[in-house]
């Protein structure tokens, strides 16, 4: 069951204005800071980069954090108190504010409103709930979602695809994200001439709990890994591909969850990380708190 705590109006806020926030919606910025510091005693702050997030969080005192900001910003904040070891004493408040709806899915998704007076109130008026954390062996943090896509082949010419596995809705989201990871800023690619690249699926052992759900032996079109219901365990897709026949989903349920192989990378929530050859996530039940409207 979800633990829920009520939060008195009169606690001390920290209100951590994320700059991309300030950039891509002052108007919205200013209703929430508006709305907080209306309904308790609020000290804001304007960090200028990720150096100065962290250092604010971790001089916050006895304040309650509240962020300003988008997917990033939130997950920011929870791997940050994580690192510290401090997530679990330390209530976190959101007020999404981004430059695009997509910005905003995660903390939707946790069932945070998105607009800006209904988020403040709910800082406000709202109650903590104990939510699941994934964390892995490097002291990564998922939120959300975990996914794992097939790799690209970059060194190539690309085709436009024909098979029938190939054009399947799952495989073209895996494209999609692909191309994401492959023009990140910051790396040197080669763009190949054709809109799409080849993808090489890929070939990971996926095991739950110890016990092996897909091998290497069978390529995947794409991996997808969730925490469950607070107390619960995760949820694991993985979807096989297959030849001519639409392949059917593998669906387990477990605490902990092994991925190995070749060289892979992955998108926890908003971030991409990688490429390694083995990692392992964890459930952590109850391990973050968020405020979320009560009823």
């Amino acid at each position: 069951m979800t633990e829920v705590a009520t939060l008195a109006t009169s606690d001390q806020l920290l209100v951590v204005i994320d700059p991309v926030a300030r950039r891509a919606d002052g108007e919205s910025v200013r209703i929430a800071k508006d709305v907080l510091s209306a309904g308790a005693a609020a000290k804001v702050c304007l960090p200028d980069g990720p150096e100065e997030f962290a250092r604010v969080l971790a001089r916050r005192g006895s304040r309650r954090p509240v962020v300003i900001g988008d997917d990033r910003a939130l997950t920011r904040a929870v791997a940050l108190l994580y690192r510290r070891r401090e997530l679990g004493g330390c209530p976190l408040s959101v007020v999404p504010v981004g430059g695009s709806p997509g910005a905003l899915s995660l903390a939707r998704a946790l069932g945070v409103p998105t607009g800006a007076v209904a988020a403040a109130r709910a800082v406000l008026e709202g109650a903590e709930r104990r939510l699941d954390l994934l964390v892995d062996d490097s002291d990564g943090v998922v939120l959300g979602a975990l996914r794992i896509p097939p790799t690209a082949v970059e060194d190539e010419p690309a085709v436009e695809p024909d098979a029938p596995s190939v054009a399947h809705p799952w495989l073209r989201t895996c494209q999609s994200l692909v191309r994401t990871l492959a023009t990140r800023p910051g790396r040197t690619t080669r763009t190949a001439p054709a809109a799409l690249h080849l993808v090489r699926p890929a070939r990971l052992r996926v095991e739950v709990d110890g016990v092996t759900l897909v091998d290497l032996d069978q390529p995947v079109a794409g991996v997808c890994v969730t925490p469950g219901a607070t107390g619960g365990p995760a949820t694991v897709e993985v979807r096989p591909l297959s030849v001519g026949a639409e392949a059917a989903l593998l669906l387990a349920h477990g605490h902990t969850v092994t991925v190995s192989g070749a060289d892979f990378r992955y998108r926890a929530d908003t971030a991409v990380a990688g490429p390694v050859r083995r990692r392992t996530w964890t459930v952590r039940e109850g391990a973050w708190g968020l405020t979320l409207p009560v009823g």
